[in-house]
C-alpha cells in the first residue's frame, strides 16, 4: 500500500481545515444567537442531592426572569416621578423591550379585594388564629372597635364585606405588601430619608443572556438614564436583574481575551522574530497555533452547544501551548541547516510531540473528571486544540517548510541556554535542587486553604450593592438560601409548609413562602371552624369548643352552617351593623375553600409562582441569613430542607481539592511509567524530576506569598505536570539531534516556556478569580519546570 505523499497530506489536511473553519464560522455566527453562554449558573456544578432541589436553585435564580428592575431616586420627590416617568417612556419607544411598566394603569382596589371575598372565611392570620383560639375572645367588643375606626382608615375590603377585619389583615400579610413600595400618583414610590424611590419595570425582548438583547437593551437604558440625569440633576438610577449580571461578565471576559489574547500574541511574536530572523516560521507557527484554537472551538460547541465565559479566556491563554508543536519542528529545521529533509524533521521530531501531547492530554483528562461544566468544557477545548495543533505539524507544515532555514536559532538565545543548562545540570543541580526542597518546607507549613464559591465567579460588588438597596425598598427576592418542602401531593406539601412556617413565626423568623398565600385544606378548615365556634361565642353563649355543632356527616355539616350564620347575625345585629348588613355577611358564610387553581389564577400572585413547584414548595427567610440557624429551625421536619447553594459549591470544592491531590499523585506515576517505558527505569527519574521539583516549589511559592490554596491551583498544578513534561522531553529527545550545537535544544525548550508565560501567565490578570488562580499557579510552575528542564538532558551534558 503506497503512503500519501507529503503534498497530498497537506492538501488533504488543507482541505479539512478550511472545512472545519467554515463551519466554526457557522457555529459562531451564522445562527443568530451567539453561542457565548454568559449564564453564570449554567457554569456552576450540581450540588444538591436530589434533581428537584436543583431545579429549585435554578428557578429562584430566574425567579425575576428577563426584565430589567429599576428605582429611580433622587432627593427631590417631584423630581424623581418626574424622571420615572420619563425613563418608563424613553424604554417604552425601544424595540429592545416588550413591556415597561413605569405608571400604573388605572387601579381599583376593589379588583384586589373581590376575588378573595368568597374565601373570606377561610383565610386568616396567624395573629387572628391565635385571637380566635384563645379563651373569651369578646366578639362584640372587636366589632365595636371595628365600627369606631376613624373614616378612610379602612382601605381594603368594605365595612360589610369584613366587619372583623379579617380579610384585611389577610391581605395586609400578602408578600406584595413586603416592600415599602406604595401607590402614589400613579407610581409605585416609596420614601426615605435621603429621598425618593419610584419603581420602573421593563420586560426584555429576548433573553437576558442573549449578546444582542444585552446590547440593545443596556444601549437604550444608558441613553435614557443620561438624558434623566441631565433634565433631573441628582438623580439616580438603581438597578438589579440578570442581564446586567450577564452583560458585566461578559464584558469582563471580553476584556480578559483582548488583554491575554493581543498580548500574547504580540510577545510571541517578537520572541519568534528573534530567534528565527524571518516571517515565514511566524506565520507557520500562527497557523498551526490557529488552526488548533479553531478546531478547539468547533469541537466544543459541537459537544457541548456552547461556550463558557472561562473556556473563552483559557482559549487565549492556549495559543502558548497549541504554539510549542510548531516551534520544536521550526528548531529542529533551524538546526539542521542545509542538510533540512522536511519528511526526515517530521520523524525526528514525532516521538518528543507525541510523548509531549500524551502528557498534556493526562493533564486536560483529570480536569475533565471535574464536576463543573465550565472545567470540562475547558478541558474538551484544550485536548481537541492540542490534537489539531499536533496534526498539523505532521501532516500541513511539512508542505510549508521544505527548503532550509535561512538563518540557525539566534545565537544569544543559544549562547544564553547553553548557559544555564551548564549550570542547571549535574550533581550541582541535584543539589541545588534538594536544598530547594528543604527550603520549600516552610512554605508549605504555611499554606491554607480557600474554597469559596466566590473564587469562580465574582459580580461586580456595584451591582450586589444596587440589588440589596432594591430588595430592601421593593422586598423583592431574597438571599441564596432557602428551604425546599417536597411532598407526594399539594396538600402534604403546604401541610409540611405550615409546620415549618409556624416554627418560624414563634422564633421570630422573616419569610415569604406559599402558605402566606395558599393554607392548606387542612388549615383552611381549621379556619372555618374557628370563625364559627369563637368568633361568636360571648355574643351567643354557645361552648366556646363548638360542642353543640354536629362533626360527622353531610347533614352535620348543614346544620353546622345554619347554627354559624345565626350567630353572625346575631353578633352583628347586637354590634349595630344594619340587618340588611348583618343578613348579607352571615349569607355569605362559609363559602369556598382557596384553591391552588383559585391562586394561579390570581393575577397578584403571578410575580410569586416560582415559589411553586407542583410537589415542592420554596420558602424564602427574610433578614436572617445564618446558615446554622435556618438548618436549626428545619431539624427534623419531614420533607424540609434548607438548600444553600453557596455553601454547597464551596464543601464541593473542599472535596475535589483534596481528590485533586490524589488524580496529582496519580498522574505523577502514570507520567513516570510512561517515561520508563520511553527512556528505561534509570533515566526515568531524571526526566520526571524537573514537572515534580516544579509542582513542589510552586505549591511553596504560593505559600510565602499568601495565596491559599483552592482547587483551581490544584488544577492548574495537574497541567504544570503535562505542560512541563513536555520541555523534559523536548530537551531529552532534542540533544542528539543538536549535538553539533550545544545549547540549541534547550534553546527550543526556553523557547516554548517563554510563549507558554506569555500566554498563561497573563491570566494572572484575569478578572475572574478562578483565573487568576490558574495563570499565578501556571506562570509559577512553568518557569520552575522550565529551568529545571536540564537535569533530564541524556547524562554526557551532565558533566
Amino acid at each position: 500500500m503506497t503512503s500519501l505523499t507529503t503534498s497530498a497530506r497537506a492538501v488533504l489536511f488543507a482541505c479539512a481545515s478550511l472545512g472545519m473553519c467554515l463551519l466554526c464560522a457557522w457555529l459562531l455566527f451564522g445562527r443568530g444567537a451567539s453561542p457565548l453562554q454568559t449564564d453564570l449558573l449554567a457554569m456552576l456544578p450540581s450540588t444538591e442531592r436530589n434533581a428537584l432541589a436543583e431545579r429549585a436553585v435554578e428557578r429562584l435564580a430566574r425567579a425575576s426572569g428577563d426584565r430589567m428592575i429599576l428605582l429611580v431616586a433622587n432627593a427631590d420627590d417631584e423630581a424623581a416621578k418626574d424622571a420615572a416617568r420619563e425613563l418608563g417612556e424613553a424604554l417604552g419607544k425601544s424595540s429592545a423591550f416588550t413591556s415597561v411598566i413605569a405608571e400604573l394603569p388605572s387601579f381599583d382596589l376593589d379588583q384586589l379585594v373581590t376575588p378573595f371575598l368568597a374565601h373570606r372565611f377561610h383565610l386568616l392570620t396567624p395573629a387572628d388564629r391565635a385571637l380566635l383560639a384563645a379563651p373569651g375572645f369578646d366578639a362584640a367588643g372587636a366589632l365595636t372597635r371595628r365600627l369606631n375606626e376613624p373614616f378612610g382608615a379602612n382601605t381594603g375590603p368594605a365595612l360589610g364585606d369584613d366587619p372583623f377585619g379579617w380579610l384585611q389583615h389577610w391581605l395586609d400579610r400578602q408578600p406584595w405588601n413586603g416592600g415599602s413600595l406604595v401607590p402614589e400618583d400613579d407610581l409605585l414610590t416609596a420614601h426615605r430619608d435621603d429621598g425618593s424611590y419610584v419603581l420602573v419595570i421593563a420586560d426584555l425582548a429576548g433573553s437576558s443572556y442573549d449578546d444582542t438583547v444585552q446590547r440593545r437593551s443596556l444601549g437604550a437604558l444608558e441613553t435614557a438614564e443620561r438624558d434623566i440625569v441631565a433634565k433631573h440633576p441628582g438623580t439616580r438610577l438603581l438597578r438589579t436583574g440578570a442581564v446586567f449580571y450577564a452583560a458585566a461578565a461578559r464584558a469582563g471576559a471580553e476584556r480578559d481575551t483582548h488583554v491575554v489574547g493581543i498580548a500574547s500574541t504580540l510577545g510571541i511574536a517578537a520572541l519568534l522574530l528573534f530567534a528565527f530572523r524571518s516571517v515565514r516560521p511566524l506565520l507557520v507557527a500562527f497557523v498551526s497555533t490557529a488552526l488548533g484554537v479553531i478546531g478547539a472551538t468547533t469541537i466544543t460547541i459541537l459537544v457541548f452547544g456552547q461556550l463558557h465565559l472561562l473556556t473563552l479566556v483559557f482559549g487565549a491563554a492556549l495559543l502558548g501551548e497549541a504554539v510549542d508543536y510548531s516551534i520544536q519542528y521550526l528548531c529542529a529545521r533551524a538546526n539542521a541547516g542545509d542538510a533540512w529533509v522536511a519528511e526526515r524533521g517530521v520523524r525526528q521530531v514525532r516521538p518528543a510531540l507525541l510523548l509531549a501531547l500524551a502528557t498534556s492530554l493526562l493533564g486536560y483528562a483529570l480536569l475533565a473528571l471535574v464536576p463543573f461544566p465550565a472545567l470540562r468544557q475547558m478541558a474538551v477545548f484544550a485536548i481537541a486544540g492540542m490534537a489539531v495543533a499536533c496534526a498539523s505539524v505532521f501532516w500541513l507544515l511539512p508542505a510549508m517548510l521544505r527548503r532550509p532555514a535561512r538563518a540557525p536559532l539566534a545565537a544569544p538565545l543559544v549562547r544564553l541556554a547553553l548557559g544555564w543548562q551548564r549550570i542547571a545540570s549535574g550533581r550541582r543541580a541535584l543539589l541545588a535542587i534538594a536544598v530547594l526542597a528543604v527550603a520549600a518546607v516552610p512554605g508549605w507549613l504555611r499554606l491554607g486553604h480557600d474554597d469559596d464559591i466566590h473564587l469562580l465567579i465574582s459580580p461586580p460588588p456595584s451591582l450586589d450593592a444596587q440589588a440589596a438597596v432594591i430588595r430592601g425598598i421593593a422586598g423583592f427576592g431574597g438571599g441564596s438560601q432557602f428551604w425546599l418542602v417536597e411532598g407526594t401531593d399539594a396538600e402534604e406539601v403546604l401541610q409540611r409548609e405550615e409546620t415549618l412556617t409556624d416554627r418560624l413565626d414563634r422564633a421570630h423568623v422573616g419569610w415569604t413562602g406559599m402558605t402566606a398565600m395558599l393554607p392548606s385544606r387542612k388549615r383552611q378548615a381549621e379556619n372555618l371552624q374557628l370563625s364559627c365556634n369563637l368568633a361568636f361565642a360571648d355574643t351567643i353563649g354557645s361552648h366556646p369548643s363548638g360542642s353543640d355543632l354536629p362533626t360527622e356527616g353531610v347533614g352535620a355539616d348543614r346544620i353546622g352552617e345554619r347554627t354559624c350564620r345565626s350567630r353572625i347575625r346575631a353578633a352583628l345585629s347586637e354590634a349595630g351593623f344594619k340587618p340588611d348588613t348583618a343578613e348579607a355577611y352571615a349569607d355569605a358564610y362559609p363559602g369556598s375553600p382557596f384553591t391552588l387553581a383559585d391562586w394561579q389564577a390570581t393575577p397578584a400572585y403571578t410575580p410569586f409562582r416560582y415559589l411553586w413547584m407542583d410537589r415542592a414548595s420554596i420558602v424564602l427567610p427574610q433578614g436572617n441569613d445564618d446558615v446554622a440557624t435556618l438548618r436549626e429551625l428545619a431539624k427534623d421536619l419531614p420533607g424540609v430542607s434548607l438548600i444553600d447553594k453557596p455553601a454547597g459549591i464551596t464543601a464541593l470544592f473542599g472535596r475535589y481539592r483534596g481528590y485533586a491531590s490524589l488524580w496529582l499523585g496519580g498522574a505523577l506515576l502514570l507520567v513516570g511509567a510512561a517515561f520508563a517505558w520511553r527512556y528505561g527505569p534509570r533515566a526515568a527519574w531524571r526526566v520526571l524530576l524537573p514537572p515534580a521539583a516544579g509542582i513542589v516549589f510552586s505549591v511553596a511559592a504560593l505559600g510565602y506569598l499568601g495565596e491559599p490554596l483552592t482547587l483551581f491551583h490544584v488544577m492548574a498544578l495537574m497541567l504544570v505536570l503535562g505542560v512541563g513534561a513536555n520541555y523534559a522531553v523536548f530537551l531529552r529527545e532534542g540533544e542528539p539531534h543538536s549535538a553539533h550545537r550545544p545549547g540549541a535544544a534547550y534553546a527550543g525548550v526556553l523557547l516554548s516556556a517563554v510563549t507558554a508565560l506569555l500566554s498563561f501567565g497573563l491570566l494572572a490578570l484575569s478578572t475572574m478569580p478562578a483565573l487568576k488562580h490558574f495563570g499565578l499557579t501556571l506562570l509559577l510552575g512553568i518557569g520552575f519546570t522550565a529551568l529545571l528542564a536540564p537535569v533530564s538532558a541524556p547524562g554526557r551534558n551532565h558533566a
